[in-house]
């Protein structure tokens, strides 16, 4: 790789690292020729681990770090003072083809800042992922970030070449974003969800390939004093909206030279950690947004309990639950037990009474789900009652866990 190239590469690849939303999960397999290049199973995220345990790369870059807009919140903001950079089409393709050829990644990430205009970044977006797959023969994965101030056309093409689009939320309320990014609509954003989330439902009912890894999008946690409780409910919304696959939380990193009206400091990690617990709750268990909401205190999350944890502590009333006779839906409330888990109980329960020792074999959350458990052997002895309960089951300060 040339000089030139490789300080493109640095620049653009740092400048991508403050997107979350890179997942690939639920990304079918591509028709794969004889002559297919970079077909691969399953799924992926930059550095990190799929449903099924492995662990692959995608190149996570932006195409170029300029940018017209002039978002608070963002270090590449047009009035930010950072080494800029721009990428050609063939740039990128060449990069991709070249690091999968090497075992280096199985996918591409790629994302913008917005040049001469929402249109023109669209169409080179998509024209990198044209290339790779009828010039290149590229069969391995590709997330684009959509532009939602482009042209639908552009978007619907972008959908034809890329597995996943995104379009980043990037703040939760109207006002956080006439304060922070004057220059984005709210109703623009949503609007180009929406239209990607209708030709997504089409494709699979015609049953043909548009985004068929679904679509994604990012918000920041702690640029502005939006509640975890408004956040949680505005990703309830867009779940059942416009039918997303994934909302990723973002927790706000200070940037050099920022805007005196953004926070001096980051929030707490774990705070974007409950948040993603929070968000499981509401996909995974059966948790309405009413449910999560009555987890927060004052419209935030504890930190030192998972929001499952702090619902349980305070509906006392309805625990112990007998894990021989209650439904999946009570079961999904227990803390300490998975949804995994609780599908492995409600089978086991079937060949005869369950033990707390059989609970053990099923779960590995069993310290945490004990004093909310009835078994065939057992009975907590007003457990639920103590005043030190949430004390002896939070969490260590710095463990990170889901459930």
């Amino acid at each position: 790789m040339d000089e030139t190239l490789a300080k493109k590469l640095r620049i653009l690849a740092d400048a991508a690292k403050y997107d979350a939303s890179c997942a690939s999960s639920g990304a079918p397999k591509r028709a794969a020729g004889k002559d297919g290049l970079g077909s691969t199973t399953g799924a992926g995220i930059c550095h990190a681990y799929t449903p099924d345990g492995r662990c692959i790369s995608l190149l996570k870059i932006l195409l170029t770090n300029y940018c017209l807009f002039d978002c608070a919140y963002c270090v590449n903001r047009r009035s930010s003072n950072v080494r800029r950079a721009k990428f050609t089409v063939e740039e990128v393709a060449t990069l991709t083809v070249e690091f999968y050829k090497r075992n280096y990644i199985e996918g591409l990430f790629l994302s913008s800042g917005i040049i001469k205009s929402p249109d023109h970044t669209m169409e080179l977006l998509t024209r990198v992922a044209k290339t790779l797959r009828r010039q290149h023969g590229f069969r391995g994965y590709i997330h684009l970030k959509s532009i939602p101030e482009a042209s639908p056309w552009l978007i619907e093409e972008a959908g034809l070449y890329a597995d996943r689009l995104s379009i980043n939320l990037e703040l939760p309320t109207e006002a956080s974003l006439e304060r922070l990014a004057p220059e984005k609509d709210g109703a623009s954003i949503q609007g180009a969800m929406e239209q990607i989330g209708s030709r997504i439902a089409e494709a699979k009912a015609e049953r043909r390939r548009f985004s068929p890894a679904g679509q994604s999008t990012q918000v920041i946690v702690g640029a502005d004093a939006t509640s975890d409780e408004a956040l949680i409910r505005k990703s309830a919304h867009l779940y059942g909206t416009f039918g997303l696959k994934r909302v990723y939380y973002s927790a706000f990193s200070p940037i050099p030279d920022g805007s005196t009206i953004l926070p001096l400091k980051a929030p707490p990690l774990q705070r974007e950690h409950r948040l993603y617990q929070a968000d499981w709750l509401i996909r995974y268990y059966e948790f309405s947004p009413d449910d999560v909401a009555a987890a927060t205190e004052g419209g935030m999350f504890p930190l030192d309990v998972d929001p499952k944890l702090a619902w349980a502590l305070r509906h006392r009333h309805r625990f112990p639950v007998d894990v021989n006779r209650a439904d999946r839906e009570m079961l999904l409330r227990v803390p300490g037990l998975g949804a995994r888990a609780v599908d492995k109980i409600v089978r086991a329960r079937r060949h005869g009474a369950l033990r707390l020792d059989d609970v053990a074999r099923l779960t590995s959350g069993l310290k945490r789900a004990r004093p909310f458990l009835i078994a065939e052997d057992w009975r907590p002895t007003a457990l639920t009652d103590r005043l030190d309960l949430r004390a002896r089951l939070a969490e260590p300060a710095a463990q990170l866990s889901l459930f």
